[in-house]
Formats: C-alpha cells, structure tokens, sequence
C-alpha cells in the first residue's frame, strides 16, 4: 500500500469478529512502513467516566464539562489518549493528525482539560490500536478493514452507536450491504 493512512478512518467490517473490534471507527494517528497506530473513535468507556478517571488519578481538578472517554485500543489501556482540536499544543508533545485534531498523550493536556481554558473540542482514549510492519496493510487487503477520510464532526461526536453506520454512509456504503462471510475468489 502506497502513502500514509494516517488521518484516515478504518471502518471494521462484519467479518471481524473480535469483541475489541467488532463495528469499531478507528482514526488513524500514525501509519508508516514500520508500524500504525490509531484510536477507536466509537467504544465509550461504561465502567469509569472522566472525572472518576481524574479522581484515581489524584488530579486535583476534573473538567468543568464532561469529556467523552472512550476505550482506545487493547494496547497498553493503562495510558491516555486525548484527541483534541488545535487550539491546544504542548510544545513537542503534541501531534497535529489532520486539520483540527490533534493526539496528546501527557499529564500536561490533562491539566489543560480541566483548566479554566481547555481546548475546545477534546475526547479522552484509554489504549491504542497497533499494528506492526505490514500487518495493516495485510488486513485491508484481507477485507478486514474499508478506510474512509475522516471528519472532525465525526471524530467528535458523542452519538458512539451510530458512528459506525455513518463512518460507512460517508463512503456510499450501507450495512444491509455488507457480508458478514469473507469471501473468496
């Protein structure tokens, strides 16, 4: 595969069966010939909120309005994630993915959720999704993945159970469509 996918959502097709990735909306944050990284955009978090997470993490302050917390990936799940929108940078910390998001992973843009001038659109990821040299590029050829450009208006919407079918629509495809069995020529 050509170029760089980073920017880029991978939609999950039926085919994928995995639990962590089943109708999982994944923006990728980091793809080259080495390894590719990204977020799951869709699987909100129901066992903690942000401002429990804060609390375990002895944060004096939490958000003064409530940031959406998602489950990132299965990797390293322990580690935060914010995608926030480009009004915020921590100098040498923060990756600009694509006009209007950027990725953070410090205590720093924790500390500027919960100050009195937080970015103004920001979703907080516990986890990754990685792949290693190939093994993306493996998967979209075996029909495991669709890869659609991304929007801000859907990377920070809030409305998780349907972001799924829309990721899709924005590439003219409908679910009803799909095939949950791989095929095979």
């Amino acid at each position: 595969m050509e170029g760089s996918l980073k920017g880029k959502l991978l939609i999950a097709l039926p085919t994928l069966k995995d639990p962590l990735f089943e109708r999982a909306v994944i923006l990728l944050c980091a793809h080259n010939e080495e390894h590719a990284m990204g977020i799951v955009i869709n699987h909100a978090m129901t066992d903690i909120g942000c401002n429990e997470l804060f609390d375990q993490l002895g944060m004096q302050n939490a958000p003064s309005t409530q940031v959406p917390l998602l489950l990132g990936g299965p990797v390293c799940p322990e580690r935060g994630f914010v995608l926030h929108s480009d009004d915020y940078d921590a100098e040498g910390a923060t990756a600009s993915i694509m006009d209007g998001v950027c990725l953070t992973a410090t205590e720093d843009v924790l500390l500027a959720l919960a100050s009195d001038t937080p970015p103004e659109k920001a979703v907080l990821a516990l986890g990754y999704a990685g792949w290693g040299e190939g093994q993306l590029e493996e998967e979209i050829m075996e029909n495991v993945w669709l890869v659609a450009d991304a929007s801000e208006a859907l990377i920070y919407d809030k409305s998780y159970n349907t972001k799924w079918n829309r990721a899709l629509a924005s590439i003219g495809v409908s679910p009803e469509n799909l095939n949950s069995q791989a095929g095979h020529a």
